[in-house]
Parts: C-alpha cells; structure tokens; sequence
C-alpha cells in the first residue's frame, strides 16, 4: 500500500542533528515578525511542530510575542494550547471569550482539558465549562473533582472497555464501526457487570487470537490498577517499576473511570524534577519569564533564612575572638573546614532526598542507610584530613605550631565531616516524617549544621590545644 503523498509531506521528521536548522526558523521568525505581514508570519508557522512553536513562543519577547500570540489565537490549534507554558498560556486564555475557549477545550483530551483549566479561576473556569458540551464537560468536571497531583487529576475519562464474555471477533467489530472512541489507544479494558476491571488486553494480542476467543481467556489479571487519589509521582513509580504503559484508574467502589497513559506519567516526571531542583535550590516556581520584582520576592524567603543561618554561624566565630586575634592562620583555614562539610552534606543530602523521592529510603532500610553514610564520612574525613594536614603543614612552614595546627584541622574535618554525613540523612529523615517536603528546606539546614560544627570543633580545638 503505498502511502497518500499528502499526508507523508506533512509528517514533522524529527532530527537528531537538527538543532542548528530549528535555530535559523527562529531567526527567520523573528526577521519576519519584524518585518513581513501576518499571511507571510502564519505561513512560516505552518511549518512549525506544536511543540516547537510553542518554544519558540516561549523564548520571544515583548511586542514580537504578542504579536504571534495575537496571531495564532485566531485559529488556535489545541495541541499549541497545551504544549505553552502555564504563564504564556495565561496570556492567551486572557484574549479568549468563554466560548472561543469551549471550542478549543472541546478537541482536548480530557486530562489535557484538566490541566488548562484548573490554572483558571473558578469563576472564569465556569463560563468555559457552560459552553462545553454536555458530555465533554461531565468528563472534565469528573478529573477537576479530585485532589491537585492525583491519579484522577491526570487520567483521561476517554477509554476502551469491553465485557468480559465478548469475542474477539465482537471486540474487533465493536472498534471498526463504533464512532465515539479515542483517536488513539494501545489497551483495552475487561470489565465485569459492575464496570471494575478484571483484566488488560493490548491491541496486539486481540489481532493475533482467533476470532472466537472469549476476551476474559487473553486478559492480562496481573494489570497494575492505581486509585484515583493516588499521588501521580507514586503513579510514575509504578509505571517505571513495573515497564508499563497504560494504568486503569478506578474511584472508591473500584470501578474503572479512566486510564492514565505513559506520555501522561513523563511529563509528570519532568515536572517533579524540576520542582525539586529549584525548591534544592531555593526559587520555589520562578521562570525565565519572571520579572526582577517578581523573581526577587521568590528567592527572598529563603534567603532571610540563609541571613539567619550565617548569622548564627558568625555568633559561633564570634565565641573565639580572642583565638583568631592570636593566630591569623586560624581565619584564613576556616573556610577549607566549613566548606567541606557543606560539600560533603550536600551530596549525601542528595543521595537522601533522590532515595525518600523514589521510595527506596523507607523504615526498614533507614538505619542501614545511616550506619553507611556515617562510615563514608568518616573515611572521606580521615583521607581528607589527611591531605589538609599536609597542605597546613607545608603552607605554613615558619610556624612552629605548624604540626599542631596541621593536626588540628585534620580532627576538624574528621569530626565535621561525620557530622554531614548524619545530618544529610537524618534531617531529610526529619522532615519527611512531620510531612515536610525535604527538598525545600534540607539544604538549608544542613549547610547551618555543617558550618556551625565546622567552626566549633576547628576553633574549639585550637582554642584547647595551642593557647
């Protein structure tokens, strides 16, 4: 069968090399949005993935980018409408009456619906749902009723179901003449009298079994089923854990109200990783986008949080005053101390948060992993020591308490980095159990940890062993 020439030249060929092609589109974009008339700009657009454009849009500025946003509104295609960022989809939402919006909600699947208009107010999220169509809008009602990162928040209403005591052959007739099924699907569903899933069924396995096949005989029973008010980052666990690619969602009573699939499950990934590195890093949700006013009120918090744990490490240099005053050599190795020990606790506090995230951190295993990160401490803190040592002793050689001051920052950094260690696991530890996301506030308190023992146990030393 040779493939219509149409269709095949509308085919988006992805390339790995095409990085450089991509950036000279932009550039023509650009020059064009300058330039050259809307039917020259959407003639160029046409060209353009969804996914791309919806880059593209994304690195525009100023009054380029609402002139592309003004234009593609007009004919606005779904899929543009949720690949852009929740800031820039605001942005076009904004210009879209109720209805227009309906029109656009009404092509989507009804997770993706889920997904645009949750980011609404209610009362603008109403007005839309009012145009959506009946059915439509039972369907989006159904996902916006569980709770934000649930299971039923991301599945699709849109499945395929069949009973148990069809026949291949029904089945596969069911699919060629029914009209109102999804566009795309790689599973179907068995399901008893009741609507609760009994077993899976991939397309495959129905096209190779004969025609007479009962569906309960080929169902898959050992099917991975999630409640809806599973959290969808353990719902990304499970599909990593166990290689799968649909999940049947079922409510309370167990009857299956939906199917989350595995594009559904990465884009869920991407989004907790990148929520655990910037709340690593402090910037709660900040964006490219951001302005200075609003990008410093989100780094202020934690911030004032950081003035209040150097504060507090400087209250414990200011208890050996009169140390420092007696030998300069202690101020100028304070930093090799501290700075280790917040390395050391910062990879350890890594390993701890990436472990709690993924559920192989548990109670069982909590000790083991203590006893494990002490002992790298401990022998990362003697083979370091060690070298500290010897840097002190040959860096300063006009001292005669050079040996002494050598072996007074090796015992510091032994003892601080131990501590990182502990407090790399157990803090982390801590905070999950009071159900505090550890990835949020870890950092800072393990480097407070870390610096505070950094400097009491190097100056505390020299205070008892050189004066």
């Amino acid at each position: 069968m040779q493939a219509n020439k149409e269709n095949i030249d509308s085919i988006h060929r992805i390339d790995p090399e095409s990085t450089g092609e991509m950036a000279g589109r932009f550039e023509e974009l650009v020059h064009l949005l300058e330039t050259e008339s809307d039917e020259r700009v959407l003639a160029h657009v046409d060209a353009f993935h969804h996914s791309d454009l919806a880059d593209a849009i994304g690195l525009l500025t100023g009054s380029l980018r609402k002139r592309l946003l003004e234009l593609v509104k007009v004919d606005l295609d779904h899929d543009l409408l949720f690949e852009l960022e929740d800031h820039l989809r605001k942005e076009v939402t904004d210009q879209l009456s109720p209805k227009e919006m309906a029109e656009v909600i009404t092509e989507m699947e009804s997770d993706e619906a889920v997904q645009v208009l949750e980011d609404m107010e209610a009362e603008e999220r109403n007005e839309v749902l009012s145009e959506v169509p009946d059915e439509e809008r039972e369907d989006i009602e159904i996902g916006l009723a569980y709770p934000e990162d649930s299971a039923g928040r991301r599945m699709q209403t849109e499945l395929v179901s069949v009973a148990t005591d069809w026949t291949v052959g029904q089945t596969i007739d069911f699919l060629r003449e029914e009209e109102d099924l999804p566009e795309e699907f790689l599973d179907l569903f068995v399901i008893d009298g009741e609507g609760k899933p009994v077993g899976v069924i991939s397309l495959s396995r129905i096209l190779r079994s004969p025609r007479t096949t009962l569906m309960r005989e080929i169902a898959d029973e050992t099917q991975v089923i999630v409640p809806a008010e599973m959290l969808q980052e353990e719902v990304a666990l499970l599909f990593e854990k166990y290689d799968l690619t649909t999940s049947g969602v079922v409510d309370g009573a167990g009857r299956l109200i939906g199917m989350i699939t595995v594009d559904d499950v990465m884009e869920v990934a991407r989004e907790e990783f990148e929520e655990d590195v910037l709340r690593l890093g402090g910037v709660g949700e900040e964006t490219v986008d951001d302005s200075v006013v609003q990008a410093s009120l989100k780094r202020f918090t934690w911030l004032l949080v950081n003035l209040g744990t150097a504060i507090l490490a400087s209250l414990v240099i200011g208890l050996f005053d009169g140390t420092l005053e007696e030998m300069v050599a202690l101020a100028i190795l304070m930093p090799i101390v501290a700075s280790m020990g917040g390395n050391a606790g910062t990879q350890t506090l890594t390993i701890t948060v990436r472990a709690l995230a993924t559920k192989e951190l548990t109670a069982y295993n909590a000790f083991r992993t203590f006893r494990k990160e002490f002992a790298v401490g401990l022998l990362n803190g003697v083979v370091f020591a060690v070298l500290a040592g010897l840097v002190v002793v040959l860096w300063f050689n006009e001292l005669d308490d050079r040996y002494l001051l050598g072996g007074i920052i090796a015992g510091a950094m032994v003892i601080n980095m131990m501590v990182a260690g502990i407090a790399g696991v157990l803090l982390p530890l801590a905070l999950d159990r009071m159900g505090i996301d550890p990835a949020v506030a870890s950092g800072v308190f393990v480097t407070t940890v870390t610096d505070v023992i950094g400097f009491l146990s190097f100056l505390g030393l020299a205070s008892a062993i050189l004066l």
